[in-house]
């Protein structure tokens, strides 16, 4: 079973690194999107810019306008001569400045422009490799799991028997709990490590929901009462109350406020494994959740040797 559940955590975070991968992609190729139509518009400038100055210099050529600033710094012998010049012409007039600093700013823009297509097209290179390896470990893992699933399904099957009538009363406990806990109000829980203060849960209700789904199958990617995996199963939950939550446990990670073990609550989620689970708090140091493949959507307890031992900590979901 310990083989499993490790599976699973290990596939959870698989997908936290391919939907990541997938995040990060997007934003480079939009990134690329803009900087080639940027380096488009600034070519066509860099072009319009360099004709003005070479209209400009033929201008002076055939002029004979010798009192031009780009007649008179173009016709500097030496770098000495070339300052002395510039300073000499600081007063005359600004076109040939502006035109100068025209072609300059725009060859500059394309310089830019194709070094940071050249770092964008690199980083997406890497991130479409990246990629490709969380999804072939996806596939490998998943092949694994199965063919360890099969092998066991029968020692599954009769501990997830013995464990019915275990988890009805848990049920009944936890649903006890929850009464108790609305009926007497809810205090701010104060992490201690932080001094940061998180305010009440305004989800606790969500137990009530979630054990609503007490023995539905865990499937992987589920996200349905027809099979839940764990990450599916928060986010499901918690859409019946109105708040979107991702499907992956490394970005439900980053949503609402860190709670100290010491000041869970209910409806608190609870995280193990590098992340690569999640479950529900429902009070009296038990959560819900949707443990592996060929189990259930069950309750347990924290203090459990695997969840105590790889607990990683807790967020409270604050808003929607």
């Amino acid at each position: 079973m310990l083989q499993i559940q490790q599976l699973d955590s290990n596939l959870e975070r698989a997908r936290n690194s391919y939907d990541s991968a997938n995040v990060k992609l997007h934003a480079i190729e939009h990134s690329l999107a803009i900087n080639r139509i940027g380096l488009h518009v600034a070519r066509s400038n860099l072009v319009v810019a360099q004709k003005d100055l070479s209209q400009r210099l033929v201008s002076i050529y055939t002029t004979r306008d010798n009192q031009s600033t780009l007649a008179v710094v173009l016709g500097a012998t030496s770098i000495d001569d070339l300052v002395n010049r510039i300073e000499s012409v600081q007063s005359l007039s600004t076109q040939d400045v502006a035109v100068v600093h025209q072609v300059v700013s725009f060859k500059r823009e394309v310089t830019v422009r194709q070094h940071t297509l050249v770092h964008d097209r690199r980083a997406q290179t890497a991130l479409v490799r990246q990629r490709a390896v969380a999804k072939a470990r996806i596939a490998s893992q998943l092949g694994r799991q199965q063919r360890l699933y099969n092998s066991i399904k029968g020692e599954i099957a009769h501990l997830v028997a013995m464990q019915h009538a275990r988890q009805l009363a848990l049920e009944r406990q936890a649903q006890q709990r929850v009464a108790a806990y609305q009926a007497q109000g809810q205090n701010p829980a104060l992490d201690l490590s932080t001094g940061f203060t998180a305010p009440p849960t305004q989800y606790s209700g969500v137990v009530g929901i979630a054990m609503q789904y007490l023995g539905v199958p865990y499937v992987w990617g589920g996200a349905s009462p027809s099979g839940f995996d764990c990450s599916g199963f928060v986010m499901y939950v918690y859409a019946q109350v109105g708040v979107s939550l991702p499907h992956y446990t490394g970005a439900q990670w980053g949503m609402g406020v860190p709670v100290a073990y010491s000041d869970l609550e209910p409806g608190d989620l609870v995280f193990f494994d590098g992340l690569g689970h999640v479950g529900i708090y429902i009070g009296g140091g038990e959560f819900i959740h949707s443990p592996h493949t060929g189990d259930v959507v069950r309750i347990d307890s924290l203090s459990e040797a695997w969840y105590a031992a790889t607990y990683d900590g807790a967020r409270r979901i604050t808003s929607g």
